[in-house]
C-alpha cells in the first residue's frame, strides 16, 4: 500500500480514465488503448474536441500567468491530470521563480508520473486525493508543506468539475475549498458545456469510463464562483478569455467555459 492509502492493484487500466483521455487528445503518450478508443469516439461525437482541449490548456496557461502577475505565489491545482509541457509550475516560474505549486489528482498513475517529474526542492508536491473530499485535500500534509493558507492561493479547478455529478455535491466541494482560502486568493475554473451543440453522444462516451461527463449551462457554471468576483471578461468560452493570439478556427463551437475570479473577503 502506498503512503496515500492506495494499492497498486487499484489502478484501473481496463476502463478509460478522463486524465488519460485528455492526455491522448492533447497528443500525449501516457495513455492506453482503451483511452485512445474513447478519445476517438469523443472526437467523432464532438468534432471540435481536439481544438477544445488545446484551447482549454492555453486558457490554463494564460490564467496562471495572470494570477502570478497579480502577486500570487502559491497554486493549488486540483485535478491536475497527467503532466503536459509546459506544466503549471513551469508556466508560473516564467513569471516568478518563487511560486510554489501543490498538484492533486485521484489517479495513482498521475501521481506516479508527477513523482517522477517533480523535484524534491520543496517548491512542488503531488498528492493523491479527491475533489469530492475537499478536507482531505486541504489537510493533506504534502499540501500543507507547500501551501500556506494564511497567504493568497490560486485554486485551479480546470476541466475537473464536469466529472463530478450533482449527487456528489460539487458546489459544497468548491465552497469548502473557497472557505479555506484567504482574501486575495483566486479561483481559476473551466468546465465543459453543451450550450453550443448537442453533446449527448459525447457524454455517452464516458458512461464506461471511471467518471461520467456532466455538462452544465453557463448559469450552472457561474454558481461555482459564488464568494468570488470574476475578473474581466467574466465567464467566457476558453479561447476568448484574454487571448494573446488570434483564437483558432471554429472557436465559437468550443464547449468549454473558463473564468478567473478573486476572493474579496
Amino acid at each position: 500500500m502506498s503512503q496515500d492509502g492506495f494499492r497498486t492493484e487499484e489502478i484501473d487500466t481496463s476502463r478509460p480514465h478522463p486524465a488519460r483521455i485528455y492526455d491522448y487528445l492533447l497528443g500525449g503518450k501516457d495513455n492506453y488503448e482503451v483511452d485512445q478508443q474513447a478519445g476517438d469516439q469523443l472526437a467523432s461525437a464532438a468534432p471540435e474536441v481536439r481544438i477544445g482541449v488545446q484551447a482549454n490548456r492555453a486558457f490554463l496557461q494564460r490564467a496562471v500567468r495572470y494570477v502570478v502577475s497579480s502577486g500570487v505565489r502559491q497554486i493549488l491545482d486540483v485535478g491536475t491530470g497527467l503532466p503536459t509541457a509546459p506544466n503549471v509550475h513551469e508556466t508560473a516560474h516564467e513569471v516568478a521563480p518563487d511560486v510554489r505549486v501543490a498538484y492533486v489528482d485521484n489517479d495513482p498513475i498521475v501521481k506516479a508520473h508527477g513523482d517522477a517529474l517533480l523535484s524534491r526542492s520543496g517548491a512542488t508536491s503531488i498528492v493523491l486525493a479527491d475533489l469530492r473530499d475537499p478536507r482531505a485535500v486541504i489537510d493533506h500534509p504534502d499540501v500543507r508543506r507547500v501551501i500556506d493558507f494564511d497567504e493568497p492561493v490560486a485554486l485551479l479547478l480546470v476541466a475537473i468539475l464536469h466529472f463530478i455529478t450533482e449527487a456528489e455535491k460539487p458546489d459544497q466541494a468548491v465552497a469548502a475549498l473557497r472557505d479555506a482560502l484567504p482574501a486575495g486568493s483566486y479561483l481559476v475554473l473551466s468546465h465543459a458545456t453543451g450550450d453550443f451543440a448537442d453533446r449527448s453522444e459525447a457524454q455517452a462516451v464516458y458512461n464506461n469510463a471511471t467518471a461520467t461527463l456532466n455538462l452544465r449551462t453557463r448559469a450552472e457554471v457561474e454558481r461555482f464562483f459564488d464568494g468570488f468576483e470574476l475578473v474581466e471578461p467574466g465567464l467566457a468560452q476558453v479561447p476568448f478569455w484574454r487571448p494573446d493570439t488570434p483564437p483558432p478556427a471554429r472557436s465559437g463551437e468550443i464547449g468549454f467555459y473558463g473564468g478567473v475570479a478573486r476572493k474579496i473577503g
